[in-house]
């Protein structure tokens, strides 16, 4: 396996209880109980030892809500002592100062907690559950004060689009060290309220260039999820500044930070593994690509059809197949394929229109 594809990021839904009902989650069904089908603590190690026998990922605890399975700690101990980098993602509201004392002990590096709105009201109303915001603000006071390295995730759609700056705001006065803003997909957790939610290809560019004017100032670490054409942007604004300013007062800091990495990393750089040992590319591509509970994560990883093709750029079709910024963006492929059932398509989403092709290519692809 070349190095470029081994995982960078494996997010595994730990369980798919959970105390919330938020309306854009594919657990809407289930609520403040454990799952018969979630690995047992036994399969769970036997997973993480899989992990580590190929790889070096940072390891995302997340569900559901990690936090009400009552052995999570023992499992991120057994991580941490396996020598994984892990990370843990809550909503937030299970956290008191003993249970952020815990996260600590516990060897986690980082906990990644949603926040999907800058007022209680919309917080709530998202959550389907009043009080959530304030619960979800108290959690992060009390792991920033054990020193814990806290990342706010906020999805971004209709319900929020105004909120931004005051979501940022927000994340700064917390004393976070990362916003990512995830756009929402409809397909897996998002396709509750596609509909309704989902914001126009033009409103994406835009967020997406303002996102890019706040990276440059530095204030804390920023990324875009499920968002690959923001690579694209990063790329054209990068180049666009660097004719118009002189040498001494070019922007470095958007192309150092992404120059190793690119869009979309589904199957690339990042797995997904449900509670039941399912492996998918990502939480929202519900293509399964192997079970763990019947195979090594490893021979999943290496031998998938579906990790194969998203590894190959030249098979995407559309505009996205044409595009000069496919192997640094690729399109969103769950995007792709909750629009029009083929991952392969071109991102629905993406405003931008490549160059024609050279009549050469043109009659290559047709013939």
């Amino acid at each position: 396996m070349m190095p470029e594809f081994l995982p960078r990021l494996i997010f595994w839904e730990t369980t798919a209880g959970c105390n919330l009902r938020c309306v854009h989650c594919r657990r809407i069904d289930v609520a403040d109980e454990l799952v018969p089908d979630d690995l047992t603590i036994a399969e769970s190690k036997g997973l993480i030892d899989q992990i580590v026998a190929f790889c070096n990922p940072i390891l995302i605890l997340s569900g559901g809500e990690p936090l009400i399975r009552p052995d999570i700690f023992e499992i991120a101990e057994y991580a941490v002592a396996s020598g994984l980098r892990v990370a843990l993602a809550t909503n937030g509201t299970l956290i008191d100062e003993p249970m952020a004392q815990r996260i600590v002990d516990a060897g986690i590096r980082r906990v990644a907690i949603s926040l999907d709105g800058a007022t209680a009201e919309t917080h709530d109303t998202f959550r389907a559950l009043p009080g959530s915001f304030a619960q979800t603000l108290e959690g992060i006071r009390h792991l920033r004060s054990q020193g814990m390295s806290v990342q706010i995730n906020t999805t971004v759609a209709r319900h929020n689009i105004d909120e931004l700056p005051q979501i940022l705001d927000l994340a700064l006065s917390l004393g976070a060290d990362a916003l990512h803003i995830f756009l929402l997909v409809p397909v897996g957790c998002g396709v509750e309220i596609a509909d309704e939610q989902m914001i126009s290809p033009h409103q994406y560019e835009e967020v997406l260039n303002w996102f890019y004017d706040k990276d440059q100032e530095g204030l804390l670490e920023l990324k875009a999820t499920c968002a690959p054409h923001y690579f694209r942007i990063v790329r054209q604004r990068t180049v666009a500044e660097k004719r118009q300013a002189p040498p001494s007062q070019e922007r470095q800091r958007a192309s150092d930070l992404y120059a190793m990495t690119k869009g979309c990393l589904g199957g690339t750089g990042v797995c997904f593994i449900s509670h039941k040992g399912e492996v998918f590319p990502c939480g929202y591509l519900p293509l399964v690509a192997g079970n763990v509970r019947e195979q090594p994560l490893q021979e999943i990883w290496e031998g998938a059809k579906v990790f194969s093709a998203l590894r190959d750029p030249e098979l995407l079709q559309g505009k996205c197949g044409r595009c000069e910024f496919k192997r640094v963006c690729g399109g969103c492929r769950a995007r792709a394929y909750g629009m029009t059932s083929d991952f392969l398509d071109e991102e629905p989403s993406c405003v931008y229109e490549p160059p024609p092709l050279p009549q050469a290519a043109r009659l290559k692809e047709s013939g």
